[in-house]
């Protein structure tokens, strides 16, 4: 028998989760060294969870930026390669 598509939950969780777990809180405060090692784990003071999330838009500025980036790169490198060249045939002359 097959599961009817409306219940079907798809890959996952899709959106953030808004709740660390103990292990996740208990790392997070002492990266900020507000827990120590060996401490009552009990009554841990609440942890900020926001997740900064990149949107459509913001990747295409990204890999718009990386792309004329290469492109600069390229060619200043094929400038190299005939400045090399042409200093190559000024000596040889």
């Amino acid at each position: 028998m097959s599961i009817h598509k409306s219940l079907n939950l798809g890959g996952g969780i899709a959106t953030t989760r808004s709740v660390f777990t103990r292990r996740e809180r208990i790392d997070k405060l002492m990266e900020r060294n507000e827990f120590e090692e060996g401490a009552n784990p009990m009554g841990l003071p609440k942890v900020r969870t926001s997740f900064r999330t990149v949107t459509k838009r913001q990747l295409k500025a990204i890999a718009a930026a990386e792309r004329e980036e290469a492109i600069a790169a390229q060619e200043a490198a094929d400038a190299a390669a005939r400045a090399a060249e042409a200093a190559g045939e000024v000596a040889a002359d």
